[in-house]
């Protein structure tokens, strides 16, 4: 069995313990020793048999040593507070959503610029490039040239052709004169072979010449007059030749202008063997074109992008182009430059959707049907002022257009207000 004094004595532990946790919840911790000493004092003077077990106080709850006063006056305070604010948030928040859906923003858009491939109407083998990759070029700088022997001998040779051409017509022209006066003489020739055949043709009549000599002189005019009749059909040739005025200058004549186009073509192709840039802007891929290859005619060299000419393409949802017009202001975010704005104008809105220009655009009349909301091209032009960042091709943009069109009432408020109005009418 037990012994008594053992179960005493866990009693007295027991008892004592619940005194100094009483003692350390209630009490402030100056007081704790106080309290102890007379509940020690008290366990001391009890009798093993008084010594019973006491059932624990509950504790009290945490915090509950904090008086209860000073929160009263913040909750009294918090909930009229609210009830207050709730209608000024409400009237707030309806303004700001009356006056508000004026701007439309769409963030498919991109930046974008004249861009094309360099290139010549002329083939040839590349002699020297005189720019690399990314430079910016000016207006008329000179790219890349071709080798000019070819271009130069062919200038040369259509020289040649034109002088020998000039040359030619001017001979055409001495030998209508030449033909003319040719033609005089044949026509004095055949007056003075008339009067001398009329002659012959008296004295034959009165027997007083032979038959021979008025037979000689017959043949003498009808000769003279073939060679005048000949002749006239040789200055005619020869007017034809000269385009119908012997006179007019030579540079006139159409032989002359087409040696003349094609001594300019042969130069104007000796030109384009010099390639310059088309506008001001910078020139990339031009590793792929190296002195000593062979370009062939129309063949891309490389790209240049237009660092003048700057505009936004955006592609917003036909359902935010309600109240888009040409013309209203816009304001362009590009995600390269936090914290940067550009002003913009709304240039032209597409006529059609983007899908409209596909290759295979839907059949909507046939098969499945669903409804999917379209997007319409839309180019805002943009001012890069000098100094501001570059704007890239390419880069994403943050675009948005005031339309000056604000939301409005919803349609429930409008019917409400309209509704004793028209009942009244």
């Amino acid at each position: 069995m037990a012994n008594p004094n053992d179960t005493e004595r866990a009693s007295a532990r027991v008892t004592e313990a619940n005194i100094h946790r009483l003692a350390r919840t209630s009490s402030p911790a100056g007081d704790r020793s106080d309290a102890a000493e007379p509940a020690k004092a008290e366990t001391k003077q009890r009798q093993p048999q008084d010594r019973k077990p006491e059932p624990a106080p509950p504790l009290p709850p945490r915090g509950s040593g904090r008086p209860a006063g000073r929160q009263a006056p913040r909750k009294s305070l918090r909930r009229p507070l609210l009830f207050a604010l709730l209608p000024l948030a409400l009237v707030v928040g309806g303004y700001f959503y009356v006056t508000g859906g004026a701007v439309m923003s769409t963030d498919n858009a991109y930046v974008q610029a004249d861009m094309v491939g360099v290139s010549t109407d002329v083939s040839g083998l590349i002699s020297e490039v005189d720019v690399h990759d990314n430079q910016e070029v000016a207006k008329g700088q000179v790219l890349f040239k071709l080798d000019p022997q070819q271009f130069q001998l062919a200038l040369d040779r259509t020289n040649a052709q034109l002088a020998s051409t000039g040359d030619d017509l001017r001979a055409l022209q001495a030998s209508y004169r030449n033909m003319q006066a040719q033609i005089d003489q044949a026509q004095k020739d055949v007056d003075f072979n008339m009067v001398n055949f009329q002659r012959q043709e008296q004295l034959i009549a009165s027997n007083f010449t032979p038959k021979a000599t008025y037979d000689a002189a017959k043949n003498t005019l009808q000769s003279a007059q073939q060679k005048l009749a000949s002749l006239q059909q040789q200055l005619a040739g020869l007017a034809a030749n000269l385009n119908g005025d012997p006179n007019a200058p030579i540079e006139n004549h159409p032989k002359y202008k087409e040696a003349l186009a094609a001594r300019d073509e042969a130069a104007r192709q000796l030109a384009h063997s010099v390639v310059h840039a088309p506008f001001a802007g910078i020139v990339t891929n031009v590793p792929s074109l190296q002195p000593g290859q062979y370009l062939a005619a129309s063949a891309t060299a490389f790209n240049i992008v237009s660092t003048d000419h700057v505009w936004v393409e955006a592609s917003p949802k036909e359902t935010e182009l309600t109240y888009v017009r040409p013309g209203q202001k816009a304001t362009v975010e590009v995600d390269t430059y936090p914290g940067q704005q550009w002003t913009g104008t709304v240039d032209s809105i597409s006529p059609a959707s983007a899908s409209s220009f596909s290759l295979l655009p839907a059949e909507n009349t046939s098969g499945n049907w669903v409804k999917v909301v379209q997007r319409i091209p839309m180019r805002v032009s943009v001012a890069n002022s000098p100094g501001r960042p570059q704007l890239r091709v390419g880069m994403s943009v943050e675009l948005s257009v005031n339309t000056g069109h604000e939301r409005g009432l919803p349609g429930f408020l409008t019917g409400w207000f309209s509704t004793p109005s028209a009942a009244h009418e």
